[in-house]
């Protein structure tokens, strides 16, 4: 792949990933912070580090699904791994400045 089909397929990604939200939580898990890496191989394998607000989040099932699902159906991606990781632990200050003005924390 070229590097401007994967510049294309990770812009796609992120689109895709802008689409899954915590359904206790009216922002998208991007823009919460909660996507610490996107690593797009040459092969088409990709790579995701996330995390949740809590350890013990109760949605975290249906968020894996539905992260798994979607990043599945993302044209070029071939495979994908999905980590869940707890370092760095998630604060506020991950989420972007319009995640924070929708949860009224500015």
């Amino acid at each position: 792949m070229t590097q401007e089909e994967k510049t294309k397929i990770e812009e796609r990604i992120v689109e895709v990933l802008k689409t899954v939200y915590d359904p206790e939580i009216p922002v998208n898990i991007y823009d919460l912070g909660l996507i610490y890496r996107i690593d797009l191989q040459e092969t088409g394998q990709l790579d995701v580090d996330m995390t949740f607000t809590a350890p013990s989040c109760p949605a975290a099932d249906f968020i894996l699904e539905d992260v798994q699902t979607k990043l599945n159906a993302v044209e070029g991606v071939t495979q994908v791994l999905v980590n869940v990781v707890f370092e760095p632990e998630w604060d506020r200050d991950m989420m972007t400045e319009e995640a924070k003005l929708e949860l009224g924390l500015m």
